[in-house]
C-alpha cells in the first residue's frame, strides 16, 4: 500500500519551526497526514490522543526532551506499538545508540535530505505494518467513539451511519480538539478544494453531522466568524 493510498497520519515533533513546515510539506506531499507540535508535553499528549501510525521526533525539546517522550511513549500501553523515527543536530553515537535502546526504530541526523526522510519513514512503516494496533485505534470525543482503523462512529453504542464526507469532518475535528479550525481550511482538508470554494458547504456538512450524532453532537462548537472546533477534554484515546 503506498502512503498515498493509506493517508497514514504522522506526527511531527520539533521546536524548529522551519524544519517543522520542510518535513510537513515533504511528507503531505508524499500522501501522509501530517500533525505537528512543538514541545515535548504537547508532543507527548498528541500522540496519546491521535494515535498515529509514527512518530518523528526531535531529541532536543523545550518541556521534556525527545528521550523523555519516547521513554513516556513506551512505557504506555496505547503508545509503546508507534513507531518513533528520532531527529537529532547530535551526531555522537552514544547518543544514536541511547535512542535506539529506549525503543527508536530509526535515527537520523541534521542536516538531512528531506527526500532521505520520507524514504526512511515509508519503510519503517513497510517494516511495522499499519493496521491498528490490537484494536485500541479509538479515539472518544464525549459519548463519540471513533473507530480509525474500521471507520466507523458510535454513539453509546449505537453506529452511526455517516458519509465519506462526514466522517472526515469528524475525525478532522476531534484530532485536532481545542483548536479552532477556520471554513477554509476545512474545505482544503476534508474536501481537498480551494479555499475561495463558497463556506457554506462546510456549515450544511457540520448541521447534517450535529444531527446524526444527536445530542452528542453538541461538542462541535460554532466560533463565530471563524470556524468549528471540539472543546479540549473531550476527546480521549480509547
Amino acid at each position: 500500500m503506498t502512503a498515498a493510498a493509506s493517508g497514514d497520519r504522522i506526527l511531527v515533533v520539533d521546536d524548529e519551526s522551519d524544519i517543522v513546515a520542510l518535513v510537513a510539506y515533504h511528507l503531505a506531499r508524499a500522501g501522509y497526514r501530517v500533525s505537528t507540535a512543538g514541545n515535548g508535553p504537547d508532543g507527548l499528549a498528541a500522540a496519546q490522543v491521535e494515535r498515529p501510525a509514527m512518530i518523528v521526533l526531535d531529541l532536543m525539546l523545550p518541556g521534556l526532551s525527545g528521550y523523555e517522550v519516547l521513554e513516556a511513549l513506551r512505557g504506555a500501553e496505547s503508545t509503546q506499538r508507534i513507531p518513533v523515527l528520532m531527529l537529532t543536530a547530535r551526531r555522537e553515537e552514544q547518543d544514536r545508540i541511547k535512542g535506539l535502546t529506549l525503543g527508536a526504530d530509526d535515527y537520523l541526523t541534521k542536516p538531512f535530505a528531506p527526500q532521505e526522510l520520507v524514504l526512511r519513514v515509508g519503510a519503517i512503516l513497510r517494516r511495522v505494518g499499519t493496521v491498528a494496533r490490537d484494536g485500541v485505534d479509538v479515539l472518544k470525543v464525549g459519548a463519540i467513539e471513533i473507530d480509525r482503523a474500521d471507520h466507523r462512529v458510535h454513539v453509546e453504542g449505537r453506529e452511526i451511519d455517516l458519509t465519506p464526507t462526514e466522517y472526515k469532518l469528524l475525525i478532522t475535528l476531534a484530532e485536532r480538539r481545542g483548536r479552532v479550525q477556520d471554513r477554509g481550511h476545512l474545505l482544503e482538508t476534508v474536501w481537498e478544494a480551494a479555499p475561495d470554494i463558497q463556506t457554506r458547504t462546510v456549515d450544511m456538512h457540520v448541521q447534517r453531522l450535529r444531527a446524526k450524532l444527536g445530542p452528542a453532537g453538541d461538542v462541535i462548537e460554532t466560533v463565530r466568524g471563524f470556524g468549528y472546533r471540539i472543546r479540549a477534554g473531550n476527546a480521549r484515546p480509547g
